[in-house]
């Protein structure tokens, strides 16, 4: 017997109560207990697994494009450059200001081209060059020795002339140059009153720069050509980094040393390319300019070659366009190859980003 006084079934089981009826609600009355929610089950009993979430629900994980970086506000993409970007780029700006590049590139030529022009006429080396064709067979040794020291000593001095005015149209031209490539980059409008008056203040430095520059390679290069390369290529973002980052000269050749410590092959040889372009293209425009010194070559070989007044003038003419087209080419590459430099090694292109009005990606979190 159970403590209810119900049966008991076997040995240590109870005779389950029974159920008491419940009672059925009238009709047209709900009854209040829930209903079980019925689910669906498959033939063979299994639950099938959930569904997954909705496609809005997963996490969208920005993925970045190494195409453009953080975007290309202006003539180059804002991340590292490779060599089809950097010379893509002074193209490019060659092509979007070309109004400003080929004016500013043509006015230094000219002047140039005409302070050469009136030193190869002041020293007359053709006079010279005349009294050694004059002397015949029968000269002694010493009149052509003094002859020759004669021809050396004009060709010095013209030579001089012709660097002097060379460094006067480079300086001028890669102080314009560098200012409008640092607006180029941004995609910012500039007109070349804007750009002359940045660039005035610093061209009696840059000046000396380029001046130092320069010496540097000519005495590197009389001793030894291996070592000329190395101020070449150590102090090649010297000029840029002057104009942008306005510090004194001493800072810029310390900043260019910097800049390409570490990577001074890939610096070099970007710089070589970009000087053999031009020499190239350049040597290329100027040859029709120097047709008769072209053609004396296959003359008599016995007659020296006279340049006329006529022949000089023509060949200034070639100068300047050769210098007007391919001037800028070097100066552009340089710049941007600077710019390139500081992307890699100090994040640039996020100040250049927030310069151009792009907010760039945060940095990725940390596990």
């Amino acid at each position: 017997m159970t403590e209810t006084g119900g049966s008991s079934g076997p040995e240590g089981t109870e005779t389950p109560k029974p159920q008491e009826d419940t009672p059925t609600p009238p009709q047209g009355e709900r009854s209040s207990a829930p209903v079980p929610e019925q689910q669906w089950q498959s033939p063979s009993g299994a639950t099938p697994p959930p569904p997954p979430p909705p496609p809005s629900y997963q996490p969208q994980v920005p993925q970045p494009n190494w195409k453009v970086g953080l975007g290309r506000p202006g003539v180059i993409p804002l991340r590292p450059l490779n060599l089809t970007d950097i010379l893509d780029g002074a193209i490019t700006a060659m092509r979007r200001y070309w109004r400003m590049v080929f004016g500013a590139a043509a006015v230094t030529a000219v002047l140039t081209a005409a302070i050469n022009l009136v030193g190869l006429l002041l020293i007359d080396t053709g006079a010279d060059l005349e009294r050694v064709r004059d002397l015949g067979p029968a000269a002694t040794d010493q009149e052509l020795m003094n002859q020759m020291l004669s021809i050396l000593g004009g060709t010095l001095a013209s030579s001089f002339i012709t660097l002097v005015a060379t460094l006067l149209g480079t300086t001028v031209l890669t102080g314009f140059l560098t200012v409008l490539m640092g607006k180029a980059v941004l995609g910012k409008p500039v007109t070349f009153k804007e750009a002359m008056k940045e660039a005035t203040p610093r061209l009696l430095p840059l000046l000396g720069l380029t001046v130092l520059y320069t010496l540097a390679i000519m005495v590197a290069a009389i001793f030894c050509l291996l070592p000329a390369i190395i101020p070449f290529t150590f102090w090649a973002l010297a000029s840029p980094a002057f104009i942008l980052e306005r510090g004194t000269v001493m800072e810029a050749f310390r900043r260019s040393v910097k800049l390409v410590s570490g990577m001074f092959w890939r610096v070099f040889g970007i710089l070589l390319l970009a000087t053999v372009i031009s020499s190239f293209l350049a040597s290329i425009i100027t040859l029709p300019f120097s047709f008769s010194a072209f053609m004396s070559i296959f003359g008599n070989l016995d007659q020296v070659y006279i340049p006329s007044t006529g022949d000089l003038i023509l060949q200034s003419v070639g100068t300047v366009v050769a210098q007007t087209i391919v001037g800028p080419f070097t100066a552009l590459v340089t710049v941007i190859l600077y710019i390139d430099q500081r992307m890699r090694r100090e994040g640039m292109d996020i100040e250049l980003a927030r310069a151009a009005g792009i907010t760039p990606p945060p940095p990725p979190q940390a596990w």
